[in-house]
């Protein structure tokens, strides 16, 4: 199968245009399977923007970790990335704590600052977990 016809059978599958198909194929390195199960993937995923005081954000970042869906935390001040936290599953307590103080430690320097959280799973039920913060 060439490389069009992969274009054409994700496209097909997911509703896609070009553009996108094409994306998720290169990603894939050509691997038409690995292309769509990549889309199911980004599916699943989804990010959420906070707007914090510098003094708010460790509180914050422990209460989205304890939610349990959290991915990556990205600390940005001025629309530049100045932290990015990878929250693995089960990292809690003693295995954050670095990473807590680091947050704090440049946070400190900042008046208000964006959290963008990385969340997995349906974004309907952790919308309203979000809401309810």
């Amino acid at each position: 199968m060439n490389e069009l016809e992969k274009v054409d059978v994700i496209r097909e599958r997911l509703g896609a245009g070009y553009r996108e198909a094409k994306k998720l194929l290169d990603e894939a390195e050509g691997d038409l399977v690995q292309a769509l199960a990549l889309a199911e993937e980004k599916e699943n995923q989804w990010k959420e923007t906070l707007q914090v005081s510098g003094s708010e954000i460790v509180g914050r970042v422990k209460e989205l970790i304890k939610e349990g869906n959290v991915s990556k935390v990205l600390v940005k001040h001025k629309g530049k990335t100045v932290l990015e936290v990878p929250v693995t599953v089960g990292a809690a307590g003693v295995l954050l704590a670095p990473q807590l103080a680091a947050i704090g430690a440049v946070t400190a320097l900042f008046t208000r600052c964006t959290l963008e959280i990385e969340r997995a799973g349906p974004q309907e039920k952790q919308k309203e977990t979000a809401d309810n913060l």
